[in-house]
């Protein structure tokens, strides 16, 4: 255990604390069992270490990952027993979902230990998710997902911005006067904003890793596919990846994948909740479920720009945009008016030259317009919408 504790105080100590994402402060940290989950290279790990470093004491305290060495000849529950023998009372589990019954073993120590809180990340939410039945009264679970513009501004250009509610950016209330322009920031953005690891080297083949990752070993061992159905998952997403958005017609993406139509649905829903792609889906009333979906889009205009190489299409990548920002604290419909609606507000995403045909007889419609710097009446810069977070 010398060892971990060794590794575990390097990592913290080394951790740079001056900027910390939007879910570090809506954590409830008290919890006894705490679940960070989200896509690969959003920043999870870098957020439990920041949080170990401001406020824990490191004689108490273990970080460890579940792909340590350690744990090929040692068990989870051994661990935790001898981390409390020796006083201790907060254990970080970093990729949990690596760790083989990491569910089974989670819940014993939840039941064996009230005096250890433990935190657990995992890079897959389809894992996650699969191991949860036995955590489910138990675990608290946080879901995250990458920097928004806001986040983007304050980390790559040291630029303070507050968030701004979906209320007061429609009723323009944006004031940022710290950047007077804000296009060629929010163009960057689109293209390598996205996530955390932007700022190192060799972004773009980090990004291929990320997306190779997840569709070659994430999703294949969650669902228990075999290696060439592996191979459709990337087929599937290069071809959302090249559509305007995707208006998934199951029938068709069967014939050219040479695979059964009934498996579609399942995998497109395997690659949103890897963080790969977002479904939009149509309004239902009641307590039903979401409605059909109606688009299919890259899950941020990152990937868009990765993986659609020549058809980098303008009106996609700001869908996609709108979209990625306002699911994170808002249930995205698709609208009869325009693109999008928010419980009463639709909302018609376009260019500078757009028009309000489309919206006009919407009871509350919102014309949102990117290459436009400051808004008017019902006509909102796009980028606005990256600030909600």
């Amino acid at each position: 255990m010398d060892s971990l504790f060794q590794y575990s105080n390097q990592l913290i100590t080394q951790v740079d604390v001056a900027f910390t994402r939007y879910l570090y402060d809506k954590i409830n940290w008290q919890n006894r069992l705490l679940g960070l989950i989200g896509p690969r290279g959003v920043g999870k790990t870098t957020l439990i270490l920041q949080y170990i470093k401001n406020n824990l004491n490191l004689q108490e305290t273990l970080y460890v990952t579940a792909e340590d060495f350690y744990f090929a000849k040692n068990r989870l529950t051994d661990l935790a027993y001898d981390f409390v023998k020796a006083g201790g009372k907060y254990l970080f589990v970093d990729e949990i979902h690596k760790y083989p019954d990491w569910s089974k073993e989670l819940k014993l120590i939840y039941d064996y230990h009230q005096e250890l809180k433990v935190v657990f990340t995992g890079s897959s939410i389809l894992d996650i998710k699969k191991g949860s039945a036995d955590l489910s009264r138990r675990a608290v679970v946080y879901s995250m997902q990458g920097l928004s513009f806001r986040e983007y501004l304050i980390l790559f250009n040291q630029l303070e911005i507050r968030s701004y509610s979906i209320d007061e950016i429609v009723n323009q209330q944006v004031d940022v006067p710290q950047i007077p322009h804000p296009l060629p920031l929010f163009d960057n953005y689109l293209k390598k904003g996205y996530y955390p690891f932007a700022r190192e080297d060799d972004f773009g083949l980090k990004l291929q890793q990320v997306v190779n990752q997840t569709l070659e070993v994430d999703i294949p061992t969650y669902a228990q596919m075999n290696v060439s159905t592996g191979r459709k998952l990337k087929q599937l997403l290069a071809i959302v990846a090249q559509s305007v958005p995707f208006k998934p017609n199951m029938s068709k993406i069967a014939e050219m994948l040479n695979i059964s139509r009934n498996n579609i649905a399942d995998y497109l829903l395997f690659m949103e909740d890897a963080g790969m792609i977002a479904q939009l889906r149509s309004q239902t009333e009641g307590i039903r479920a979401l409605g059909k979906v109606d688009k299919v889009y890259l899950e941020n205009s990152n990937l868009v720009y990765s993986l659609a190489h020549d058809n980098q299409n303008k009106g996609n990548i700001r869908e996609t945009f709108f979209l990625n920002q306002l699911k994170v604290n808002h249930q995205v419909v698709s609208s009869s008016f325009g693109d999008f609606k928010i419980g009463t507000m639709d909302f018609e995403v376009g260019g500078k030259g757009k028009g309000e045909k489309q919206i006009k007889t919407a009871e509350k419609g919102y014309l949102v317009k990117d290459d436009i710097e400051r808004g008017y009446l019902n006509t909102i810069p796009l980028w606005h919408f990256g600030l909600m977070y």
